[in-house]
């Protein structure tokens, strides 16, 4: 039987039932946590906290080259061989299974490996943006590990990853890589007007209000993948300030609307997943509700916007 070009597309996009994978992705959240702090610990400051996020790579989420010293390391979850790989560019290196434990345990590993690496690391011992902010070094709770669901996850991520970045490179302006935010669990691109917010009102739970006066500095508009609403996830996008007008905007597809409740669109992820091409369907969700945002806050959408295949017939 022959595959053609459309079903190999939508097979590519694999299912993930949100309530199947609970435990697990509550366990990997906080052990994300953990790794992202590392690298807060050591990275520069960039605009809009963009230097504690996370990236999709080959194999799982890396930290990318993290400073220290002279030399640099990373830190990545390796969702093939089901290992969390240390490396340093002196040539040391550690790794610790991906398996079932407690997040105490797994919080003791990471900083016992960065020890023997040469990269003492302190970090704060407590989750962001979650309620109850258990300390790592206490949390028994958290400690199932399904590695099965872990790898979908991370499939689910490169293809978000990957439409995503086609998106975001047809934006000239201010936008962030595509990252991954371990505060919230969630895959994120932004695109920025130029223009200065109003600060924002903070209210996160267990995260500093002036954690939001960074992220949410200036005009933007955001979008990307939630693992944890609706039946498999949940695509989003959101402006802020949001503008007037905006939530009563046409977007695509039919099956994306505006939640009231969290302040922004939603696409579920089975819809995208089971759409005759899934490419396509997100990326009318991307580009439909950027243009809700951008059209009611009157951004200068001519100097903004770039054509990625300007150079394509040179």
């Amino acid at each position: 039987m022959r595959t053609t070009g459309t079903t190999r597309a939508t097979a590519a996009w694999p299912q993930l039932r949100v309530a199947d994978w609970t435990e697990t992705r509550e366990t990997l959240h906080m052990w994300t946590q953990i790794v992202g702090k590392v690298r807060l610990a050591h990275a520069p400051l960039l605009n809009h906290w963009w230097q504690v996020a996370l990236y999709v790579s080959p194999r799982g989420l890396t930290t990318s080259a993290v400073p220290y010293g002279t030399g640099v390391f990373d830190i990545e979850f390796d969702f093939v061989d089901q290992a969390l790989r240390l490396r340093a560019s002196d040539g040391g290196d550690r790794r610790i299974a991906l398996e079932s434990m407690p997040v105490a345990d797994f919080h003791s590993q990471v900083l016992r490996a960065l020890r023997d690496l040469g990269v003492p690391t302190a970090i704060q011992d407590r989750p962001n943006e979650v309620e109850p902010a258990v300390p790592f070094p206490v949390d028994y709770e958290h400690h199932i590990y399904d590695p099965s669901a872990a790898r979908l996850f991370w499939r689910q991520l490169l293809q978000a990853n990957r439409v995503l970045g086609e998106f975001r490179g047809r934006f000239a302006g201010k936008a962030s890589p595509v990252h991954f935010f371990w505060g919230a669990m969630d895959l994120a691109c932004t695109r920025f007007s130029g223009r200065r917010a109003p600060r924002h009102p903070g209210g996160s739970p267990n995260c500093g209000d002036w954690v939001m006066w960074e992220g949410y500095s200036h005009e933007l508009s955001s979008c990307g993948f939630w693992p944890g609403g609706g039946g498999e996830g949940a695509f989003y996008s959101y402006a802020y300030p949001e503008p007037d007008g905006f939530a009563e905007s046409p977007v695509a597809p039919s099956e994306a609307f505006y939640s009231r409740e969290n302040g922004q669109f939603l696409l579920p992820y089975e819809a995208v997943r089971t759409a005759d091409d899934p490419d396509r369907a997100l990326t009318r969700f991307l580009d439909s509700t950027y243009v809700a945002a951008a059209e009611r806050a009157r951004w200068d959408r001519a100097s903004l916007e770039t054509d990625p295949e300007r150079w394509a017939d040179r």
